[in-house]
């Protein structure tokens, strides 16, 4: 995958088009392209080994299939004939050009908040910065009557806020501004890790009053998005701002190391923002309540255990002979290399889901320019049966203080045969 910043080949002489419609001011163009890696436009809007933009990649939901839009400057299927007041209708409500409501997979409820000074350098790079490329868009694999956009109409009225650049909260510190800002806005972290309702919108998409905010979302792509409020079992309690900066730069901290979808984000976006704006993150973060009030308390017992050879525990044995090189008898592992498993927040929280796809399809760090070396979690679907996958991950959640609910084969059966995860991209530099 593409890298957005640093790299020469993503910046092209813009189309004539582009020039008339906005002011080709390269220092207007760089901020658009800090807002492009804010907001993780590539994420989405880039197929894997597709032109940077363009579209193609295919988004799951649970009516069918979405797949991006290109949104490059060409004129036959990408916006290149779009004004900016087309383009900012898209963002802040929804409505395309052509005056279709986009489906809310593209979170504009949350880019609905980004400010007019963004908004038109996020214009300009588009038009201006990137390469245009003539790639139609594919149709969503929706079926009718699910396909009919005229719902989406109603579901933007009900579920979409009124337009209008982010407000910071009256007396605010300016850090936790910019550090909302960034998440409730151009970031759309609660896109992932806010719950949604059946009709598919966040429960909410501020802190003020919603303590669901970022307290986890449900399953996306076969992985459970987890709790990033100050929660200290299942959240970043226990982290500090730098451990937090450190998962945003690096993809891994003392604590843990980035996963799924995750680990794209941290490739294409968090690892590119300054050091400033990943403080503020960070600190806005650490500045929303727990959702519960449960505290982590590291237990000794299974590392004394381990370390004496008792495999009494069910799932010790398989432990000692598959995970304990790695994550060690006391569960630390070894910082910046291996994570803890003891205290881990993606160990403690209720749905395994996220942790049975680790064993069974493994995971891949990002590699980072902060990070360069690809430490991989390898698969183990081949060692491992679904009782002995159930039983190692039950004691890792019930062992060192780790208080979670039991694993069972059937939850490991139906994962291995059925819902596997979007896999994990091979993000090289």
């Amino acid at each position: 995958m593409m890298r957005i910043l640093g790299m020469a080949a993503v910046l092209f002489l813009p189309c004539a088009v582009a020039f008339a419609q906005t002011d080709p001011n390269p220092a207007l163009v760089k901020q658009g392209q800090y807002v492009a890696v804010a907001g993780d436009c590539t994420a989405c809007h880039t197929n894997l080994g597709g032109q940077p933009f363009a579209g193609g990649l295919g988004i799951a939901s649970p009516i069918g299939e979405i797949f991006a839009s290109n949104i490059t400057p060409d004129n036959k299927t990408g916006i290149g004939t779009w004004s900016f007041e087309d383009f900012n209708r898209l963002m802040r409500k929804g409505v395309t050009k052509q005056g279709y409501t986009v489906y809310p997979a593209m979170p504009f409820p949350s880019y609905s908040r980004v400010s007019d000074a963004d908004m038109h350098a996020l214009y300009a790079y588009l038009m201006l910065g990137v390469r245009p490329v003539n790639r139609p868009d594919t149709a969503p694999a929706i079926p009718w009557p699910l396909s009919m956009r005229w719902p989406m109409v109603l579901w933007r009225w009900e579920f979409a806020p009124a337009p209008g650049p982010f407000q910071p909260e009256p007396g605010q510190d300016a850090q936790l501004a910019r550090g909302a800002y960034l998440v409730q806005g151009l970031g759309h972290c609660g896109a992932c890790h806010t719950p949604r309702a059946i009709t598919l919108q966040e429960d909410s998409l501020n802190d003020v009053g919603h303590p669901s905010y970022l307290a986890g979302g449900g399953q996306i792509d076969g992985w459970i998005p987890g709790d990033i409020r100050d929660d200290d079992t299942s959240g970043l309690g226990r982290w500090s701002v730098a451990d937090i900066v450190a998962f945003l730069k690096t993809g891994s901290n003392a604590n843990t190391a980035a996963f799924g979808g995750m680990s794209q984000v941290v490739h294409d976006s968090t690892q590119y923002l300054t050091d400033d704006d990943l403080a503020a993150i960070a600190g806005y973060l650490k500045s929303l309540p727990p959702a519960s009030n449960a505290v982590y308390t590291y237990d000794n017992a299974e590392t004394v255990a381990l370390k004496s050879g008792d495999e009494s525990k069910p799932g010790a044995a398989v432990y000692l002979a598959t995970c304990d090189v790695c994550h060690a008898a006391n569960g630390e592992g070894y910082k910046n290399a291996f994570p803890a498993l003891a205290g881990n927040p993606v160990v403690a929280v209720d749905n395994p889901t996220s942790l049975i796809n680790i064993v069974l399809d493994g995971a891949r760090r990002p590699v980072t320019d902060a990070a360069p070396s690809a430490l991989v979690m390898p698969t183990l679907a081949w060692k491992l049966d679904d009782q002995q996958v159930a039983d190692v991950l039950t004691f890792v959640r019930s062992s060192w203080g780790n208080d979670a609910p039991a694993v069972t084969p059937d939850e490991v059966t139906k994962l291995r045969r059925h819902d596997k995860p979007v896999p994990d991209r091979e993000l090289s530099p």
